[in-house]
């Protein structure tokens, strides 16, 4: 009796307090991995000047965060559930602190920044638009003479970064799938959804500290602290500048492991939320104890895993919201990767300034389209057809707007010798397999591909390119402003348009289907309704009958 006393005690503390406190350490995981994922995007223009690399590169650097992430994705999405799942998310966290470390030391083992010497003279530049640049003509000229140079290995150390990058994505890879799980699992079912949005709230935070950090670090030079930056012949606003970029890659690396500790004190699984009286946490406790010895009387945690994998592979829904999200993840990590460069080059902006803008003027939105997108499902009761064509009409209006961003024109800057003359979620236990499922698709052939070939792209506009010691080629300076704003623009809206393709295809497929939670137009489908239900329920006892036949013979062999 005693014992009994104690162990609902225990459960109480439990429910309440440790479910509180994985929320509150899941949302701060969330708020730490996009914090370092916002201020990589933000920094990847100062990497590029820093290491005096070419933009494709630069998009590949980028894109190994994917690349370590899918290497355990669908595993960890699949298999991470029926494993300690606080104890991998917090390795996790950590994992990522050591990804921002290692992209830092690059600062600390090379020798000081040089640019290149360039003289701004000023001078006037005609523009039609207020938010074009309204700088003067710049002379280009060569750091030094070649023929009294000494030749130089050109530096390597971008590789610290990538292998950063590649760490932090394998960090990364637990915290979204085996968090969320565990929020389902052990939470009420009503308080599900307003947790998880707590949870969804740490993941637009973040990137309000990401870009706010970024900006700062933009705005102070690489080398202050070791050079007097009263010396400095640039400016921020210069194409040479290169921002503190290491700083913020620290700061990501001590927040991150920091929000690993909570959950290396927090157990694997908790009782149910909502059991209130003795005889609810006994039995909750006792089939936690049943779960536990079934899973060790399986012959592995692979017995399913292929099954579910031919059902999402034969569900054309599914397949085809993969399909939308590859080539519309092909459009947005494109323009979000390099939005920074675009708006510098642009609009003449400093990459303070624009990393500040872009947080500014994009997060409002995203946070509002949260908020409202949740009310209106709850007030309306909206079904998943319904949600279907309010989320692909709206994001067609949305793709017909994007075509005004074309009409915001800029000349090229005045630039001596360039540009003018010299003069002076499917089925419920398929979920998590599902959504693992799907974001390893959309990185492989969006995430990894898209930065890499946009790069290129984006450095076949180049007019100048930066010049090293020995008069080798280093970062591009100066781009086609007409070029650049084509395929900046015109390409991100060509994937998306070929994107509504597949979507209209999705909606015609659902306008045939019955679905969950929509309701029955005549006393016939009702019945049909009825009739399927207690089909299927007879199936689910003979099918339960079997396992359970099947453990029992297992038991005695």
């Amino acid at each position: 009796m005693a014992e009994n006393e104690k162990r609902i005690k225990t459960h109480r503390i439990r429910c309440l307090s440790k479910m509180k406190m994985f929320l509150l350490a899941i949302t701060c995981a969330f708020v730490s991995k996009t914090l370092s994922g916002s201020y990589m995007n933000s920094m990847l223009t100062q990497i590029e000047r820093q290491f005096n690399i070419p933009t494709s590169l630069v998009g590949f650097i980028n894109g190994s965060f994917e690349i370590g992430n899918l290497l355990l994705i669908i595993f960890v999405s699949y298999f991470g559930t029926k494993l300690h799942r606080p104890i991998l998310i917090g390795v996790g966290c950590v994992v990522m602190g050591l990804g921002c470390f290692l992209q830092s030391l690059p600062h600390f083992l090379m020798e000081r920044y040089e640019y290149e010497s360039t003289v701004s003279v000023s001078g006037n530049l005609s523009s039609n638009s207020f938010l074009c640049m309204e700088n003067g003509t710049q002379i280009i000229r060569p750091t030094e003479d070649p023929s009294e140079c000494v030749k130089e290995v050109k530096s390597l150390m971008w590789m610290y970064v990538l292998v950063g990058n590649i760490i932090r994505g394998i960090g990364e890879t637990p915290i979204m799938p085996l968090g969320i799980s565990y929020i389902e699992d052990f939470a009420k079912s009503e308080n599900s959804p307003l947790y998880i949005g707590f949870v969804e709230t740490g993941a637009i935070i973040g990137p309000l500290f990401g870009l706010s950090l970024a900006s700062f670090c933009a705005n102070v030079y690489v080398d202050t602290g070791s050079v007097n930056t009263d010396d400095l012949t640039i400016t921020p606003t210069d194409t040479r500048w290169v921002g503190a970029w290491w700083f913020g890659f620290l700061i990501c690396a001590g927040v991150n492991v920091l929000t690993a500790i909570p959950f290396f004190f927090l157990p694997k699984w908790l009782p149910k939320e909502g059991l209130k009286s003795n005889a609810d946490i006994i039995k909750n406790d006792k089939e936690e104890k049943q779960r536990e010895e079934v899973k060790k009387k399986k012959d592995g945690i692979t017995k399913d895993f292929l099954p579910f994998m031919k059902s999402l592979l034969c569900n054309p829904v599914y397949m085809l919201f993969i399909l939308i999200s590859i080539i519309q993840f092909n459009a947005f990590v494109n323009m979000f990767t390099f939005m920074p460069k675009y708006l510098e080059q642009q609009h003449g902006k400093s990459a303070s300034d624009v990393i500040f803008l872009i947080g500014i003027y994009n997060l409002p939105p995203i946070c509002i389209g949260y908020i409202a997108g949740g009310l209106i499902m709850k007030k309306f009761k909206i079904t998943v057809k319904q949600a279907a064509h309010i989320a692909c009409w709206l994001s067609l209006t949305e793709y017909l707007l994007h075509f005004l961003c074309f009409l915001m024109i800029c000349d090229n800057s005045s630039v001596a010798g360039i540009t003018t003359t010299y003069n002076g979620c499917i089925k419920p236990e398929e979920k998590s397999l599902g959504v693992g499922l799907h974001t390893f698709c959309t990185r492989v052939f969006a995430g990894i591909p898209a930065p890499i070939y946009f790069g290129a792209l984006v450095d076949s506009t180049c007019l100048h390119w930066g010049t090293l010691k020995c008069g080798e080629s280093g970062a591009c300076r100066i781009y086609d402003s007409a070029n650049f704003r084509y395929i900046y623009l015109g390409l991100p809206a060509a994937l998306r348009g070929l994107s509504y393709i597949p979507a209209f295809l999705i909606l015609n497929i659902l306008k045939n289907r019955h679905l969950p939670g929509e309701n029955a137009s005549s006393g016939t489908m009702l019945t049909e309704a009825k009739t399927t239900k207690k089909e299927n329920e007879c199936k689910d006892m003979d099918q339960n009958s079997k396992v359970l036949n099947d453990n029992e013979l297992k038991t005695k062999l």
